[in-house]
């Protein structure tokens, strides 16, 4: 796995002695000695983690870490700070700039290269998510990275699992002010309780004294509902090796039993907001999907993918030697609707149609808006006679009650034709299949609509 550093500190010297390590291990190294100049770099994408000293003059390392968390732009990108500084208070005040993490000079290798790694693989699965919703704003979904900036982290539901009593006391009462903190002492109640409930946070002690808590980790991330679920690892100053096995397992952070409280709190809310952006990002790119195969004024599926996943209901009936009939439907006389009453009206009518639709068939049936006020359903496992059942009771359906337009101050009479088709034999395609369904249709208009006509009639 590789991955874009970009080094920033006004000394050279250690601009060259962090160069060296990371391409040691393959990394592309970008060096920056000010942070003008890395933030520039930051806003190009030139980067996928930046490390950063705090003490540079004209801006420090502060300010640098607050201007690239609160541009939406760069939003993403880890940060972690490189300093000498190692009083809590300082930690806490780079963590609330926005750093993901902190390295203290003389910087550790093995600390290095571990907390490298585990944020280039949370940068990688990031920007996999950011590239499906690159397109989001053009079709009308919110940018996840201007919500994420002003999200402080705050009211999260962390579990923590410790069975050192005095520890996860101390746990709860340095959190519970901003979170809603459950404790579990038995891992496997815990991996129950984070499969099944909404955490935004998991805590876990690698030093349980009945089981391994990196096993812990492992069953976390192997699980679907908890896979990107964070994880804080808990443990002591002498477990160092342990705690680098567990960023390597996928833990995210980890947090020394002796560590100020201001600072366990500084993480936790790191975290939370980092949960909260990943979840933006995921609910935005189920969005845009939604959006791309569904119509936006009925909420039916759209043309396109009716196209692409007819095909496949069609194949797979014909492997299962199963039947399969093809709705083609039409509201009759759309264009005077329109005319008469406005498309305002005509988008009442095409919602309203689209609902009663809904209530007349199956969930495994595909109905999609084909264009204009004309529909098609699909459905599957059905032969002609009971489609034409199914159509009967569609016509019946729209024609027995007016649709309300207007806000309902006024309502129109609305009727359809409907033609219907279905699978022949294993060579028959869908193309040809809504070929006669067209037909069916239009037979049903020319002999004057409001009815349902068979191609095999």
């Amino acid at each position: 796995m590789s991955a874009r550093i970009l080094v920033v500190d006004d000394v050279p010297a250690n601009l060259k002695l962090l160069e060296v390590r990371l391409a040691a291990e393959y990394f592309e190294v970008i060096l920056a000695s000010n942070g003008a100049q890395a933030l520039e770099i930051c806003a190009r994408g030139q980067c996928d983690i930046v490390l950063l000293d705090v003490m540079m003059p004209d801006m420090d390392g502060f300010e640098v870490a607050r201007r690239i968390k609160s541009n939406p732009a760069t939003h993403h990108i880890p940060v972690i700070m490189v300093t000498a500084l190692d009083q809590p208070a300082d930690r806490v005040k780079g963590l609330e700039a926005g750093a993901d993490d902190f390295l203290t000079k003389p910087v550790d290798d093995v600390a290095l290269v571990a907390r490298v790694r585990s944020l280039a693989r949370l940068k990688m699965a990031t920007d996999e998510m950011r590239m499906r919703v690159a397109t989001s704003r053009q079709i009308g979904v919110s940018d996840p990275a201007v919500e994420a900036i002003n999200d402080q982290g705050l009211n999260g539901r962390v579990l923590v699992v410790e069975d050192h009593a005095v520890t996860a006391e101390r746990i709860a009462a340095a959190l519970s002010r901003q979170h809603t903190v459950a404790i579990a002492a038995d891992p496997q109640e815990a991996l129950f309780r984070a499969a099944e409930g909404k955490f935004d946070l998991l805590m876990v002690s690698i030093d349980l004294k009945h089981y391994d808590g990196l096993r812990l980790v492992g069953q976390i991330r192997s699980l679907e509902r908890t896979r990107y679920m964070p994880i804080l690892l808990i443990a002591d100053t002498d477990q160092k090796a342990r705690l680098l096995r567990g960023l390597d397992l996928g833990a995210n952070d980890y947090l020394l039993r002796s560590a100020d409280k201001n600072e366990m709190v500084a993480r936790v809310r790191t975290q939370v907001r980092r949960r909260r952006f990943t979840e933006r990002l995921r609910d935005n790119v189920q969005q845009s999907m939604e959006l791309a195969v569904t119509d936006a004024l009925t909420g039916l599926y759209n043309r396109r993918y009716m196209e692409s996943h007819a095909d496949s209901l069609v194949e797979r009936a014909a492997a299962r030697g199963k039947p399969l009939s093809v709705l083609m439907v039409d509201i009759d006389h759309f264009k005077t609707i329109n005319d008469t009453y406005g498309h305002n009206a005509g988008d009442d009518v095409l919602r309203e149609f689209s609902d009663r639709l809904r209530s007349c068939i199956r969930g495994i049936d595909l109905a999609c808006r084909h264009g204009g006020e004309e529909f098609v359903v699909v459905m599957p496992d059905t032969d002609l006679g009971v489609a034409n059942k199914v159509a009967e009771r569609i016509r019946r359906r729209i024609a027995g009650e007016p649709f309300p337009i207007e806000r309902g101050s006024r309502s129109v009479e609305v009727t359809i034709s409907v033609g219907l088709a279905g699978r022949i034999g294993p060579q028959d395609s869908c193309a040809l299949i809504m070929k006669r369904a067209d037909s069916a249709l239009y037979r049903a208009k020319r002999n004057g609509r409001n009815r349902v006509v068979s191609d095999a009639a």
